[in-house]
């Protein structure tokens, strides 16, 4: 069984310590859930692991075998701009995956240009070492990939992709090299709900390890199967998922400060004998001011991260808020909008979700003020304060000092309860210690400038919340926190988001956008839409089969029959001429599993680790016979 095991890892940024000594192992099968406020070094641990940054100190901190091989999925876009889409996708290091890679660009050449010699030879010879490594499958399951993720131009420069776009042939490239460990930094982002649910199910039947840091709980709690948690360097493990995880960590918390108490109840009655001016006249009196002082030194171990605290006062809205009357808007050729009614109303809970490129950010951009509609008209209301939290951070200067970067928007911040703040102890509610206040923002973590900015914007008392995918950057802690504010929240939220967790919490209405300007309200939570959408193409697909019997039953016999296929095509001759051998080798794979399965005894991960292969097995050499039985009624 392969594994990779972390050992007295250390990491420091300036005086903060992310890594104080950690270890831990990852077998193979783990699908670890990496947690912790911003800041904590989640994604560090993740880049340590993959080998691109290291830990402190010249000694080795990550352990596996030579042949171990590791996948990373990173928020930054780290594919190279002059490649094109087919190049990027096949970059792994193993040889199935370079014969893909030259296979699938000779595939293009060759619908490009099949009259050329060159070309032609060249795909031959990219066939044949396909057939030879027995490659199809490789080719197949990257197809079945691409095809979830919604990628189909491989000819395409990556340089000419959108950062959605980007990261989806990312997480398409790592998928495809299929490592024995994955490292994924928040693999939701960009992702529909098709194909956030095939990912959930691709991940959970995934045959080596996977690490990942994401603020999708509903995903979290459906793929994971154990969570550590990072906190004041130090990491906590616990088996199971993350509802598991909300129990489990409430109990450690509980056991904790009981402990603690004890130890300060203990401590007190001792220091009462200490002072009696006790001395060490007997061994046994020394030994129990040994034991005092190293009571002392354990007092107060727990430590908690605490909580973001917002507590910020909005100013009185009216009853007009925002409207859009018969609005079009299109980008090119791309019609977002056409004569869209849009009313937001004073206690407004709008989320906003569908497809990528269906003009979701559009639609905010226009409300915000920031778009002009081509036509139709935008009313804001006199009292309407807006702020608009931005997908990314807007004029940020790295050089600045965080107190200095909210100081522009506000000295003191008015509280719900009429009373003023400083700046200062805002930062505190907002996880920023005063030993912080002085740092230049561009020392701080991409989720702690993302906190920051949100912070920035709330102090300056907005009645009116436009959220771009908030939950992309900030942490879960945060977030739950941020959920609860905006139930209690004066004015008129609207939200742009994929999160099913986070939409359930803070929408009861939804405006879902399906492209082309077609866009459906829906008065309920997303699950419930989507349940209700796969019932209906459950119905569908029933009453499309109904009909079509209806039709074949009344239907008179056609006065031309359609010309039946008498032989194989090339492809199914060369297929035809392997598949007999490929079913005697799934049979003897079937028959070895089996043995091997015979002789597992009480291992019961194991058990189930080889039952999961011969149903995989079976599963194909089911296809492969409905392959066989079709194929020979041409030979």
């Amino acid at each position: 069984m392969k594994e990779l095991k972390v050992s007295d890892l250390r990491k420091t940024y300036g005086e903060k310590t992310l890594f104080d000594q950690l270890s831990f192992l990852i077998h193979e099968k783990d699908r670890i859930g990496l947690i912790g406020v911003n800041g904590t070094g989640k994604s560090s641990l993740l880049r340590i692991i993959a080998g691109i940054d290291r830990g402190d100190g010249d000694g080795q901190s990550v352990f596996a075998a030579q042949d171990y091989r590791i996948g990373f999925l990173s928020q930054d876009n780290q594919l190279a701009e002059e490649l094109s889409v087919v190049d990027a996708l096949f970059q792994g290091t193993s040889p199935l995956i370079r014969i893909v890679r030259n296979y699938e660009k000779s595939l293009l050449a060759l619908e490009n240009n099949g009259g050329d010699a060159a070309v032609l030879k060249q795909y031959q010879a990219a066939e044949e070492a396909m057939n030879k490594a027995d490659a199809w499958q490789t080719d197949t399951t990257a197809k079945i990939i691409l095809q979830k993720l919604g990628i189909s131009d491989l000819a395409q420069q990556v340089s000419q992709l959108s950062g959605g776009q980007k990261k989806r042939v990312s997480l398409a490239q790592v998928l495809i090299d299929a490592p024995d460990l994955l490292l994924l930094d928040e693999p939701t982002n960009h992702l529909d709900y098709d194909a956030i649910q095939w990912l959930e199910g691709y991940l959970k039947q995934y045959r080596g390890a996977l690490m990942m840091v994401t603020h999708d709980r509903y995903f979290l709690d459906r793929v994971v199967n154990r969570i550590f948690e990072l906190s004041f360097g130090k990491i906590h493990e616990y088996q199971g998922n993350y509802e598991t995880y909300l129990h489990a960590r409430a109990e450690r918390e509980r056991v904790e400060e009981t402990q603690e108490d004890k130890r300060k109840q203990l401590y007190k009655h001792e220091l009462a004998w200490i002072r009696t001016g006790a001395k060490a006249r007997s061994t046994k009196q020394q030994a129990r001011i040994d034991r005092f002082d190293d009571l002392k030194d354990n007092l107060n171990q727990v430590k908690r991260n605490g909580e973001v605290a917002i507590d910020v006062a909005a100013a009185r809205l009216g009853k007009q808020v925002l409207e859009l009357k018969d609005a079009s808007y299109a980008i090119e050729a791309l019609q977002l909008l056409q004569h869209f009614d849009l009313l937001i109303q004073s206690r407004e809970r709008l989320g906003i979700t569908g497809e990528n490129g269906a003009g979701k950010s559009t639609l905010l951009n226009i409300l915000a003020g920031r778009i002009e509609l081509d036509a139709g008209q935008r009313v804001i209301g006199s009292t309407v304060k807006l702020a608009y939290y931005t997908q990314t951070n807007e004029a940020m200067d790295l050089e600045q000092r965080m107190i200095a970067y909210l100081q522009e928007a506000a000295e003191e911040v008015q509280k719900a309860d009429g009373s003023q703040v400083s700046v200062a102890e805002m930062l505190e509610q907002f996880l920023f210690p005063r030993s912080m206040h002085g740092t230049k923002i561009g020392k701080l973590s991409g989720g702690e400038k993302r906190r920051l900015f949100l912070l920035k914007l709330l102090i300056g008392q907005p009645n009116v919340l436009l959220l771009d995918e908030p939950t992309n950057d900030l942490d879960i802690d945060t977030l739950t926190v941020l959920e609860s504010y905006l139930e209690s929240f004066p004015g008129a939220v609207i939200t742009v988001s994929h999160d099913r967790y986070f939409l359930d919490k803070v929408a009861t209405k939804l405006l879902i956008f399906e492209g082309h300007s077609v866009i459906e309200s829906y008065y309920g939570s997303i699950n419930d839409y989507l349940a209700n959408q796969s019932n209906k193409g459950a119905e569908k697909e029933a009453l499309g089969s109904l009909q079509q019997q209806e039709s074949l039953s009344v239907e008179e016999v056609p006065t031309q029959v359609p010309e039946q296929k008498k032989k194989l095509s090339y492809m199914e001759q060369k297929e035809w001429a392997t598949i007999e051998d490929d079913i005697a080798d799934l049979e003897a794979k079937e028959e070895a599993l089996t043995e091997e399965m015979n002789h597992q005894g009480a291992d019961f991960t194991k058990l189930q680790q080889l039952q999961q292969e011969i149903a995989d097995v079976q599963a194909q050499l089911s296809e492969k016979m409905d392959r066989w039985e079709y194929l020979s009624e041409f030979v």
